[in-house]
C-alpha cells in the first residue's frame, strides 16, 4: 500500500478534527440560542449541556492511546468521525433535553478519540523536522469545522436540525476518508502487544507535562463562557440577530487558521511568551463582547481575536505536549488537551449559573480577569520541557 504523503496527512488531519472539534463540539455554541428556544432551556440548564461533551471529552481521551495502538491510526480515527456523525446525528432528532444530552455525550466521545490518534499519524507518516507544523496545522483544523457553521446558519435560515443532518453526513464521509487513506499500525506492531514496549515516563517528563497541563486547565476554564454563551451574549443583552452571531463564528473560525503558526511561534518567540500573548489576546475578546454586544464591527473584532487566540493555545499544549513526550506521541496531547477540556467542563455550568445570578457582563468580566492573571503568571514559568 502507498504510504500517505505529508500534504495528505496534514489536509485529511486537518479535515477529521474540523468534523470532530468543529462540528461535533463547538459549533453548538452558534446553534444554542435556537436550541434553547425549540426545547425550553434556561441559561444554567444550556450550561449543563454544553459542559457534557467535555465530560465525556474526558473520558475518551484517557483512552485514546490505547485504542489507537489497539486499532492502528486508520480504524481508530474512522472510529472517531463515525461516533462524531452518529452523535449529530442524534442532535439532529433530539425530540427534548434527554436525547440532545446523549447526542453531545457521543459527539464528546469522537473529539476525545481524535487528537492522540491524529499525532500518532503524523508520527507515522510525517518526517519529524515537520511533525510540529503538521500537528499545529491539524489543531487550526477546528477552525475550518467552527466556520462552516455561519454558511450552514445562513443557507439553512437557522434550522439547527437541518444544518446537523448536513453535519453528520460530512461527519459520515470523513469517516470514510480515514478509513480509506491513514496509516495502518506499523508492521512491527500488527497485533496488540507485539510491537516494541514504550519507554518509561521520566520524573522529568512529568514535571513538564504537568506544569503544561496545568495552564491548559485554566486557559480551557477562560475559553468556556465564549465557546457556550457568546452567540447568547450578541442576541440577548446586545440586540443582534442570530444572522449576526453566525458571522461571529465565522470569524473566529477564519482567524483561527492562524493557530496552525503555532510550532513556529514557539521557535521564534519562545514558549512562554507565546502563552502569555495569547492568553492575553483571549482575556481581551471576552472584555470586548462584554463591553459592547450590541456593536457588530466590535462584536467580529472580539470573535477573531478570540479564534486566534484559543486555536493558537490548543496548538501550543499539542505541539509542546507532543515534544515533551517525543517517544510515546499519542500520550503526548493526552494530558494538557485533557486539562484544557476539565477547564471547561467546570466552566461552562459555572458561566451558566453566573449568568443566571448576575448577568451577561458580570460573567464575561469575570472570566476575562481570571484570564489575564493566569497570562501574566504564565510569564514567569521559563520551563516547559
Amino acid at each position: 500500500m502507498r504510504h500517505p504523503s505529508t500534504l495528505g496527512i496534514a489536509v485529511l488531519g486537518s479535515g477529521i478534527i474540523a468534523i470532530t472539534y468543529g462540528l461535533a463540539r463547538f459549533v453548538f455554541g452558534l446553534f444554542l440560542p435556537a436550541i434553547r428556544d425549540d426545547l425550553g432551556l434556561d441559561a444554567t440548564g444550556a450550561g449543563i449541556i454544553g459542559a457534557l461533551p467535555f465530560v465525556s471529552f474526558i473520558g475518551a481521551i484517557l483512552i485514546a492511546p490505547a485504542v489507537c495502538q489497539w486499532l492502528g491510526p486508520r480504524r481508530a480515527a474512522g472510529l472517531a468521525a463515525g461516533l462524531a456523525a452518529a452523535g449529530l446525528l442524534a442532535i439532529a432528532n433530539a425530540p427534548g433535553v434527554m436525547v440532545l444530552g446523549i447526542g453531545v455525550v457521543i459527539c464528546g466521545i469522537s473529539t476525545g478519540l481524535s487528537s492522540p490518534v491524529m499525532a500518532q499519524a503524523v508520527h507515522q507518516a510525517v518526517h519529524p523536522a515537520l511533525r510540529g507544523r503538521v500537528n499545529a496545522i491539524h489543531n487550526a483544523g477546528t477552525s475550518l469545522g467552527v466556520a462552516l457553521g455561519m454558511p450552514a446558519m445562513a443557507w439553512l435560515l437557522g434550522a439547527w436540525r437541518s444544518a446537523y443532518m448536513v453535519f453528520a453526513l460530512l461527519a459520515a464521509v470523513g469517516a470514510l476518508a480515514a478509513l480509506a487513506y491513514l496509516p495502518q499500525r506499523p508492521a512491527t506492531e500488527a497485533a496488540p502487544g507485539k510491537g516494541e514496549p514504550l519507554p518509561a515516563v521520566s520524573r522529568e517528563q512529568w514535571r513538564a507535562i504537568g506544569r503544561l497541563s496545568a495552564l491548559a486547565g485554566c486557559m480551557g476554564l477562560v475559553s468556556s463562557i465564549y465557546w457556550v454563551f457568546a452567540p447568547d451574549l450578541v442576541v440577548r443583552q446586545g440586540g443582534l440577530s442570530t444572522g449576526h452571531s453566525a458571522w461571529m463564528w465565522l470569524a473566529i473560525g477564519m482567524m483561527g487558521l492562524t493557530g496552525s503558526a503555532a510550532g513556529d511561534l514557539i521557535d521564534r518567540l519562545g514558549s512562554s511568551r507565546t502563552h502569555a500573548l495569547a492568553l492575553a489576546l483571549m482575556a481581551c475578546s471576552l472584555g470586548l463582547a462584554a463591553a459592547a454586544p450590541n456593536v457588530l464591527y466590535l462584536a467580529l473584532i472580539s470573535a477573531a481575536a478570540f479564534g486566534a487566540s484559543y486555536m493558537t493555545l490548543t496548538g501550543f499544549y499539542l505541539v509542546q505536549g507532543v515534544r515533551i513526550m517525543a517517544d510515546r506521541p499519542a500520550f503526548g496531547p493526552v494530558m494538557p488537551l485533557l486539562a484544557t477540556t476539565i477547564g471547561q467542563a467546570v466552566g461552562s455550568p459555572l458561566s451558566g449559573w453566573i449568568i443566571d445570578a448576575g448577568g451577561y457582563t458580570a460573567a464575561f468580566i469575570g472570566f476575562a480577569a481570571f484570564g489575564l492573571a493566569v497570562a501574566v503568571a504564565s510569564r514567569g514559568l521559563a520551563k516547559w520541557g
